[in-house]
């Protein structure tokens, strides 16, 4: 299927374009004669209207917002409303302007027919797990227990993120100031430096040499240093993003002594969560695991739960194959074994997944333990040697002074 802009004109003569999926210009052209719409024109979606502006997707899905979007969904189905009365009410209250659009087009959707979950799917910015998880329950019966459990999921994850985000704030700042100071040490206070110790004409120290010719090259030559580690990043992130770049950066990542074990663990207990929110709705474990899959960063574990995935598909148990991929520690690996041996898989999983959630916590407690003095040590180092090297020749001429 490819993508097409469409502007249509509803009932009311309201204008709106958007983005549809479709086979080719004239299915989606008829999709929405059906539906009732007045459409003006159907084009392929090209590079320059996927960019931006009012032909593009709308940005990114603000998690907060999202969750108190399903909180009051969930409020008004349990109450008996029906699915487009209780999206016409929360469209009315919505004052996210992104959301508001996703939700109106949501809503076009299910009064054309199309399943909740499809709707939302068709949007191309929610989760893919929470569609998966409206289609279990649309499959069920049972959308308010399955959507409960999602939002509950919400809920443990975005603390569990804000925890991770308050113990990294203090050494984000503390490089970002270290940083400051050592671009200014070394482009403006150096130089000001060299031009007193010309017009002194001393005798100066190597390292003095040194720190002076680095000071000068920094100040005359900075902006290209600069542009060239921007096109660096810009470039590694474009690598980053195709299929090898992603393997061999996430690689890199896990094989680092401390790092790599706290992105593992994190990695273990966001799959193992969102897979016992996936059975626990009622959805088969292959299905569930592809799903849980996709909201993986690491790309080395996302291509290990795939793999198992199939085996699986071929009989295998839960433990076994991912046991075979030697990514998951041995610890989680017995722990879904005896959750799939005595039929609580789903309880099991949330309890992998509290346990790697509390010992990311305390490894990164630790690890930031260490990486604050280090930092520290590594500032007066720097810049101890810095103003060293440039009040060595005064003291050196105040000596021959006297």
């Amino acid at each position: 299927m490819a993508e097409f802009l469409v502007k249509v004109a509803d009932e009311q003569g309201h204008l709106r374009q958007q983005v549809e999926q479709g086979y080719s210009e004239a299915e989606v052209h008829d999709r929405f004669v059906q539906q009732g719409y007045l459409v003006y024109w159907v084009k392929p979606r090209t590079l320059l209207s996927a960019s931006g502006g009012k032909f593009g997707r709308q940005g990114k899905l603000r998690q907060a917002t999202f969750l108190i979007f399903n909180q009051q969904f969930l409020t008004l189905i349990k109450a008996g409303l029906p699915i487009l009365t209780s999206l016409d009410l929360l469209i009315k209250r919505q004052r996210d302007k992104s959301l508001l659009k996703q939700l109106e087009n949501v809503r076009e959707r299910v009064k054309g027919g199309e399943l909740l979950s499809d709707a939302f799917a068709a949007q191309q910015v929610f989760p893919k797990m929470y569609t998966t998880t409206l289609l279990a329950g649309e499959k069920s019966g049972n959308m308010e227990e399955v959507l409960g459990r999602y939002i509950t999921y919400q809920r443990m994850v975005q603390t569990f993120r804000k925890k991770l985000l308050v113990s990294l704030v203090y050494p984000a700042l503390l490089v970002s100031v270290v940083t400051l100071m050592l671009i200014f040490l070394i482009t403006f206070v150096v130089p000001k430096f060299a031009d007193l110790f010309n017009n002194l004409g001393a005798e100066l120290p190597p390292i003095t040499v040194f720190m002076l010719s680095l000071g000068l090259n920094a100040q005359k030559y900075g902006w290209i240093v600069a542009l060239v580690l921007i096109a660096g990043v810009v470039l590694l992130l474009r690598w980053k993003r195709s299929d090898h770049g992603a393997e061999r950066v996430d690689h890199f990542l896990l094989s680092l002594p401390l790092i790599g074990e706290i992105r593992m663990k994190y990695q273990v207990a966001n799959f193992s969560r969102i897979l016992a929110t996936l059975l626990q709705g009622g959805l088969p474990l292959v299905p569930a695991m592809e799903t849980a899959a996709e909201s993986l960063s690491s790309r080395q574990m996302l291509n290990g739960v795939n793999a198992a995935a199939e085996r699986v598909k071929e009989g295998q148990s839960l433990a076994n194959a991912l046991e075979t991929q030697k990514l998951f520690p041995d610890l989680a690996v017995e722990m879904l074994e005896v959750g799939e041996s005595t039929g609580a898989l789903p309880a099991m999983l949330a309890s992998v997944a509290e346990f790697y959630e509390e010992d990311v916590q305390t490894a990164l407690g630790a690890a930031m333990a260490l990486i604050e003095p280090l930092i520290l040590i590594i500032m007066a180092v720097f810049v101890g040697g810095i103003l060293i090297s440039l009040y060595m020749p005064i003291f050196t001429l105040g000596a021959n002074v006297h």
